[in-house]
């Protein structure tokens, strides 16, 4: 049925969960995963444009630092479980887009996201990123709440 698995990740207990099962499911549907994790872009305002320099730099070295941790992850429960894995890493100001892209450049044929559960005005104020992937998206999505 399914044969490539997104798997999205924030790095949150939530996602650590969706990664377990979605791991299961793929080693059931002897599908392979690609593990994505979407660094911000860097942004700033000031008025010291020399500061930006030194900001920048740490900024992607962070960035870059938590693509592995949050990814490592993935691969460690990938391999254990037996199932192929690639894993990504982009940067995008908004991170629906990011995977909505990369579930279509890796022709994925499935995308499987963690849901905070935001509700009321922290959902609105803060959005889910889960609810704009399913809104967007043209590939099926599988929620783990």
């Amino acid at each position: 049925m399914f044969t490539h698995i997104l798997l999205p990740t924030d790095g949150s207990p939530l996602s650590e969960i969706a990664i377990q099962k979605s791991i299961s499911l793929a080693k059931t549907l002897g599908a392979k995963v690609t593990g994505l994790y979407v660094i911000p872009e860097y942004h700033t305002f000031t008025w010291q444009a020399e500061m930006l320099a030194d900001s920048s730099g740490d900024f992607a070295k962070y960035g870059l630092a938590h693509a592995e941790k949050f990814l490592s992850v993935i691969r460690d429960q990938a391999k254990e479980a037996g199932v192929t894995a690639t894993l990504l890493h982009v940067i995008n100001e908004h991170p629906y887009e990011a995977i909505i892209k990369a579930a279509e450049d890796e022709q994925c044929d499935l995308i499987t996201m963690a849901s905070h559960g935001r509700k009321g005005i922290q959902g609105f104020l803060i959005g889910s990123e889960t609810q704009k992937v399913l809104v967007h998206s043209k590939i099926p999505v599988l929620v783990y709440r």
